[in-house]
């Protein structure tokens, strides 16, 4: 988990004077020990990236600095949705399709953007989201509790997921305040997803696919359930060009592949229409 930490330090997830989550949200996201979350926040507390300040929680001091990179790289090694996003928001049409379990990521990557666009930093003209989610009615396979017959756990799932759509819902009239025309679509599927999927500007594809694994998450009111889940921030993701120079290519092939699979998902399977 200390490798994601500072990755989402470097790829803008958490900007400089940002509150962390919280340790105990922290824990349940990754699946570790609170004693675990206290040792990696102190390693980067020696190190200066963060501090913990009364009534305020944690909070980035500093982020790293990195080697100047293409935003779009052309290896599938160690890839980021952050550098892709902010890439698109520096042109005029920014375009973003995404399944996933919940849309978590994306939001705090938009969030930032929405920052850019409010200090002038970046004027997209347009901003268009298509977000394909699963079913609110349906009883996913993760994340669940090991016994059956408890509901908590997706009942989290379903009011974390809920949770994100309002903030992009906010978000997005943010932008339209700003004079960004931006709208955000939501579909549902009846069924568990099995990877996390984003394309972004008809370019770029990360694919990633969801380990599940056992662990004890902890509600609201405390209380420890066992259950199947994934890690959304642990997911390993490939990156596929979609440039037509590179169509014979091997990503190139993939991407135009999962693109089609998103594209009979967004038709052919989804059900509840939300406009955002």
């Amino acid at each position: 988990m200390e490798s994601v930490l500072r990755e989402q330090l470097a790829n803008g997830t958490y900007r400089e004077g940002q509150s962390l989550p919280t340790q105990r949200q922290l824990a349940q996201e990754f699946g570790v020990s609170r004693d675990t979350i206290q040792r990696v926040l102190r390693k980067l507390t020696d190190e200066g990236w963060v501090d913990s300040r009364q009534g305020s929680g944690m909070r980035v001091l500093k982020v790293p600095e990195l080697t100047p990179v293409d935003p779009r790289p052309k290896r599938r090694t160690a890839p980021s949705l952050g550098p892709l996003i902010h890439h698109a928001f520096e042109q005029p049409e920014v375009a973003i399709d995404t399944f996933a379990l919940t849309s978590e990521t994306l939001w705090n990557h938009l969030k930032v953007q929405a920052e850019r666009v409010a200090s002038g930093e970046v004027v997209p003209e347009r901003v268009r989201l298509r977000m394909l989610l699963p079913s609110e009615n349906v009883r996913l396979a993760y994340p669940a509790a090991t016994d059956p017959e408890d509901d908590r756990v997706w009942e989290r799932w379903r009011d974390m997921a809920r949770r994100h759509v309002i903030g992009i819902a906010g978000l997005m009239g943010q932008l339209r305040e700003l004079g960004v025309d931006a709208a955000a679509e939501v579909r549902r599927v009846p069924l568990t997803p099995q990877f996390k999927l984003y394309v972004v500007n008809e370019e770029d594809l990360l694919y990633g696919l969801y380990e599940v694994l056992e662990r004890t998450i902890v509600l609201d009111d405390g209380t420890e359930v066992r259950a199947l889940d994934v890690l959304g921030l642990g997911s390993v993701l490939s990156h596929y060009r979609g440039d037509p120079a590179e169509a014979e290519a091997d990503h190139g092939h993939y991407y135009e592949t999962m693109k089609a699979i998103f594209e009979s998902y967004w038709e052919r399977l989804s059900g509840v229409e939300d406009d955002i």
